[in-house]
This record gives C-alpha cells, structure tokens and sequence, in this order.
C-alpha cells in the first residue's frame, strides 16, 4: 500500500509509520515540526521528509490512504487536498482496527496505568516466546519500536486511550477497537478541554463498554468507585467481568517486592509503589484470561523493569535515589507520591510536578489537585508561563496555583526555568529521594547532576 502520514512526527504516528514501512509498505510523510527522537528515527529509515511543512502536492490519487494525526487541523492544506481528491482518510487507531480486523485483539484502558500494564503483557509474551502485534505508549526495553503489525500474527494488544481520534473524529481511540478482551484501571477526570464535566469524562467508559465484541472479556480494578458504578450499570448481559484487587506485599532483598495472591502463591517484582502492585495484578488477571499461565507470568514480572517515564530510575547511590514519572493527572500524582514514599519511609521525599497538559494548566481543573503532593516532605510545582501562552489558556498566578495544591507549609510554586534549574541542581543526596512528575520534560531543564 501507498500510505502517506499527515503529522507524521508523533510519538504513535511515527511508530506507525516504521511498523508499516518495515511490513514493506510505501511510507511518505509531513510535519511542520519533527523533534527527537521521532527525527533520528525516521531518518535512519528514509521516512524524514525533505522539508518541513504542508505541502498539498505530495496528496495525490496515487495513494490508497491518509493517516491523519492529531497534530493536524482541520485546515490543514494536505488534508484538505485528500478530502478534494476523495482519498480515504483515516485516523490511527481506525487504520489499527482496519490492519488486526480479523485478530483476537487485547485493549488496556482507563484514567492511568495503562501503558504500565499494556507493557506488562508484551514483556510476558516476549519472554514465553508468543509473538503479538501491539501499539504502546512508550518505548519498552527489549522492543525496537512502539508499535508491530506483523501480517501472519493475529494477536494485538493496544494501549487504549481515551483521548480523540483525530481533528476529524472526535470520540475517543479506544472505541474503535472492538476488543474482546479488555482492562480498566480506573477512572479519573482528564481531558478537561475535551470532557467539560466529570460526568461526562466517566459517560465515555460506558459507552466503552458498548464498543466490545460480543461476549467480550473485562478485567477491572474493583477499587476504583467510578469504575465500579460504570460495570453494575452496564447494559452488556454478553460481558463477562472479572474484577481484580491490590495484592497485600512485603519487602523483599535487594530492593525487590513480594505479592501474596489470593490462592496462597507468591511472586516477586523489581517495581515499587502501591499503584505498580495494582498494575501487575491488573497485568496477570488480564494475562490468565488470555492464556498464560500465571506461573509463566510471574516468572517474566521478575525482570520487568518498566516502560520509559514510568517511575525510571533515573539515578541511584546509597543515600539518593532520583526518579522520573509520566504522572499528571490528580489520581497519579497521589499514587505515585504515596508508592514512593511507601518505598522509602525514612528518606526526605521531594516531589516535583511540572503542570504541562491542558486540563494540568485549565483554572476550573487546578483544584482537583488539593493535596495531591502530601505525602512528599518538600512539594514543588513547576509552571511555565510561555506554556500557558502557547495553549491560549488564561495566566496563573503563583498563590493561585499554591491554593489549589495546598494547605502545606512545605509546597512551593516555580515559574522560571532558571529557578527550576538552581533548584534541581542544590538538591541534598544525603538520604534523599528526588520525583520528578511531568508528561512533558520540565522546559528540556535538567539537573547538571545527571550528566
């Protein structure tokens, strides 16, 4: 197939794109910005466009179709040129759906942990040798690429977001994969520039549920209030729904932990944090119903290290651990911040959040993070205001921002890239654990410490 990417430059588009030139199919593609890594590899693959820019003659009957990424507006002059010429446009998770449409497919959803979990599930395929094809949120060790679409596999296991499809479709990805074997972690507000209300956020897991094949399997956290009122409301008699729990641990040597299961077994995993120990349980009750046996599981969570930015361990002495996390949303933040200082209960824990996303920077959404940082000794939240610029949202002032968080007489508010950096590079490494939270990376800020 001739296959042309519009925005092909994003984590997943550019992934796609590798995957399906790699399946021998003809790849072209456009940006007006391509950053790293997306740059390098496309390069490396003869993929990185020549120049930079829309450029609406590269659209041409010729192709047989146009993968649209979010990256792009409705304005868009290549889009525009295909809807002209009537080539068939899709958006990425639809062309997913288009590729594995006769395949067993495998879905993680929810507000967090899902891309923890879907590389929980790779790792243990890898590791028993039963090859699937996938798409992920992050790079994974032992992986070349985030996304595989191998045609003689028909096994796929996607990350399922929420998040929209596409500038022109607007309802979330995972409703078009139409699993039949499915995994909520929990729900969370997000996305408040897409979901206006919590309610309506929640009412996109319902209607979730609607997508799946016919009896379709759904794993689920039966801690998560929201999630619990969204299976007892479902209106699918032909869904089967397992529910899974937080396992009860113990430490273990060398920094490892013990999982007691339900059934008397024990297993070990590098991983610390509550929400880790929730994850895996949510990975090998999802595993178990697919077809690996528990003890094959268990077997491959002993080397599981963890996807990119999730909890990485990004430094480590006898008395300093540093870590970097995707978190950003308010449930996240309280997990992660909480597992750490779990992990560590007689180290100083400074956590460093950076607001980045939409709904993170929104007014309206801010006071969802009360006391998100609590269990941290020192709190800081990082801000940009040319951030706040460059997304036509209304400026923060400090107080504001500290009232949201707040009350904590141990919470600190920067907004400078210079303050950040001092502040990064005095931190004390004596008996002291450094969390770093962004989706993004801090203003490309980092600690001099590091290099």
């Amino acid at each position: 197939m001739r296959i042309h990417f519009i925005a092909i430059g994003g984590s997943a588009m550019h992934n796609l794109a590798l995957a399906l030139a790699d399946a021998g199919h003809q790849i072209s593609g456009s940006d007006d910005q391509i950053l790293e890594p997306s740059r390098s590899r496309l390069k490396q693959a003869g993929l990185l466009p020549k120049d930079e820019g829309w450029h609406s003659e590269r659209i041409t009957k010729k192709l047989d179709c146009v993968i649209l990424g979010m990256h792009a507006r409705p304005s868009n002059p290549e889009l525009i040129q295909a809807q002209e010429l009537g080539v068939k446009i899709q958006s990425y998770p639809e062309f997913l759906y288009t590729a594995t449409a006769n395949d067993r497919r495998i879905v993680i959803g929810g507000s967090h942990g899902k891309t923890t979990i879907t590389s929980m599930l790779l790792h243990a395929h890898k590791v028993i040798n039963d090859p699937v094809n996938f798409m992920v949120g992050a790079q994974l060790n032992g992986f070349d690429r985030m996304v595989q679409l191998d045609p003689n596999v028909h096994t796929a296991v996607f990350e399922g977001d929420e998040y929209l499809s596409s500038p022109l479709d607007h309802r979330p990805k995972f409703f078009w994969y139409q699993a039949h074997f499915t995994l909520l972690t929990g729900i969370a507000w997000d996305h408040i520039n897409v979901f206006p209300t919590e309610e309506n956020y929640i009412e996109q897991f319902d209607y979730y549920l609607e997508t799946l094949a016919p009896n379709a399997f759904v794993i689920w956290c039966k801690e998560d209030e929201h999630l619990a009122t969204v299976v007892r409301r479902s209106k699918r008699k032909d869904l089967t729904f397992i529910p899974y729990h937080t396992p009860v641990t113990t430490p273990a040597r060398d920094g490892q932990t013990i999982l007691k299961w339900d059934d008397g077994t024990e297993s070990i995993t590098p991983l610390i944090g509550t929400h880790n120990m929730q994850n895996v349980a949510g990975a090998r009750a999802l595993a178990a119903c697919t077809g690996i046996e528990e003890a094959d599981f268990d077997q491959a969570m002993g080397s599981f290290t963890g996807a990119a930015r999730r909890l990485e361990l990004l430094q480590e002495t006898e008395s300093f651990t540093a870590f970097r996390d995707f978190a950003h949303a308010p449930s996240k933040l309280r997990a992660t911040t909480g597992g750490v200082k779990d992990a560590f209960p007689n180290r100083h824990l400074t956590a460093v959040f950076e607001l980045h996303t939409f709904s993170s920077l929104n007014k309206d959404f801010l006071p969802t993070y009360r006391e998100a940082l609590a269990r941290a000794d020192e709190q800081v939240v990082y801000y940009d205001p040319e951030v706040l610029a460059h997304k036509q949202l209304d400026a923060l002032s400090p107080e504001f921002v500290a009232e949201c968080f707040g009350p904590s007489d141990r919470l600190r508010i920067i907004n400078s890239k210079s303050e950040l950096q001092a502040y990064l590079d005095s931190q004390n490494k004596s008996n002291s654990v450094l969390l770093l939270m962004s989706s993004g990376w801090f203003g490309k800020v980092r600690p001099k410490w590091l290099d």
